[in-house]
C-alpha cells in the first residue's frame, strides 16, 4: 500500500488568490483565482494528477474546514466519512 501525498488548499493574503502546496514543503502546485473555483469540476484532482493525495482545505481566516481524498478510493478505511 503507498502512501498518500498531503496537500493544503489555502488562501495567500498577499497575492489574493488560492495556493494548493505540498505538506511539509513550501512548494505551491498550483494557484486558484477563488476557493469555488479550486473545488468545483475535479479542479482538484486533476492539479494533483493520478497519483492523488489528501487535501486539507482551509477556510479564509486559516481554520481548517474539510478534508478531501482523491482518488476517492484511497480514502483510508478507518476515516469517517
Amino acid at each position: 500500500m503507498s502512501t498518500l501525498h498531503k496537500f493544503t488548499l489555502s488562501k495567500d493574503d498577499e497575492r489574493g488568490d488560492w495556493e494548493l502546496t505540498k505538506d511539509g514543503t513550501n512548494r505551491v502546485l498550483r494557484r486558484f483565482p477563488t476557493k469555488e473555483a479550486a473545488t468545483k469540476g475535479g479542479a482538484l484532482e486533476k492539479a494533483l494528477g493520478k497519483s492523488g493525495g489528501s487535501v486539507k482545505i482551509r477556510n479564509e481566516d486559516g481554520r481548517f474546514e474539510e478534508e478531501r481524498t482523491f482518488p476517492r478510493g484511497a480514502d483510508p478505511r478507518e476515516s469517517p466519512g
